[in-house]
């Protein structure tokens, strides 16, 4: 089981807590999420600079503030803290072996992408390799709370490099659980979390589903569930969107289907079966095969229409 630390622990004292009050931020990877943090960075009066594979999606960042740089290496050099916000292991690992050369001895890593617990460990022990301190920070939110500077990030690491990363998490989020001193622990809880959000969104994919399939305007469902204890604004919110047709993705169908096979992969890992889990991923899957993959994970709805002939 996970020994959580509560966010009112006072850190230990080190050479960290005299860490910039004002550190500078290199974000690596500015897509939904990153982009929304990059922002609020700077908006917290934080020295940014980023870099995206997609050079123009880092590029609108420079009429924020933001050091728009053309390398990982480049976007590193000088910076007290790298956020990596990137699709997956494999990415993170490819990125940050590019930025070591630009790296700065002791910079604190806070590794924010959805990964794992078996990549997180690779990645743990790139950064020992690079003389970094490592933070496992993946966060919950999408792209509204990640806009709002609402994240919940989940760290796991040296409670030493609290005092570098401070400024950071105050940016980007309105809480932060310390899941404990190793990594990986964050990791572990962020897919925990993450299957309750699959199983949920499905959940409503599957009543619209069968509201539709019953001829029931899926308004008089909705309505009421409003305000009762199975109520929920994530319930309302995704229904609204697909109504609506708006399905700009919060938390892209992909990434969801990436999230679900990570979940598989570390329930097998420890004999547990999820059920609910394997549908999911065999939904995302139809979805995007459907081609729904870049839309909101709402687009899992259409899924469970009945097959044309």
């Amino acid at each position: 089981m996970v020994a959580y630390v509560r966010e009112s622990a006072p850190p230990k004292e080190n050479a960290m807590s005299t860490a910039p009050q004002h550190p500078t931020v290199a974000v690596l990877g500015t897509g939904i999420m990153g982009a929304a943090m990059a922002r609020n960075l700077l908006r917290a009066d934080l020295p940014v600079r980023v870099w995206n594979r997609t050079h123009a999606k880092a590029a609108p960042l420079a009429d924020d503030g933001a050091s728009v740089c053309a390398s990982p290496e480049e976007a590193v050099r000088g910076a007290d803290v790298v956020l990596t916000m990137l699709n997956d292991g494999p990415s993170v690992a490819e990125t940050i072996e590019a930025a070591a050369p630009g790296l700065t001895p002791a910079a604190v890593w806070l590794q924010c992408a959805t990964v794992g617990p078996e990549a997180t460990a690779e990645l743990a022990g790139r950064a020992a390799g690079l003389g970094l301190v490592y933070l496992d920070a993946p966060v919950m939110g999408t792209r509204l709370p990640a806009e709002q500077g609402e994240l919940t990030v989940f760290v796991a690491g040296p409670s030493t490099a609290r005092a570098a990363v401070a400024p950071v998490l105050d940016a980007v989020g309105q809480r932060t659980v310390w899941a404990g001193e190793e990594p990986g622990a964050a990791s572990r809880l962020k897919l925990v979390v993450n299957t309750w959000v699959i199983n949920l969104v499905n959940g409503i994919a599957e009543c619209l589903n069968l509201a539709e399939g019953l001829d029931l305007d899926p308004k008089v469902f909705l309505d009421t569930m409003a305000g009762g204890p199975l109520d929920s604004p994530y319930l309302q919110g995704k229904s609204a969107a697909l109504l609506s047709g708006d399905l700009t993705p919060s938390f892209a169908l992909t990434t969801a289907l990436k999230d679900a096979r990570l979940i598989l992969e570390a329930a097998e890992q420890t004999g547990v079966r999820l059920d609910l889990i394997a549908a999911s991923a065999a939904r995302f899957t139809r979805a995007r095969a459907a081609g729904h993959g870049d839309e909101d994970v709402i687009a899992t709805f259409y899924a469970g229409r009945p097959e044309q002939p």
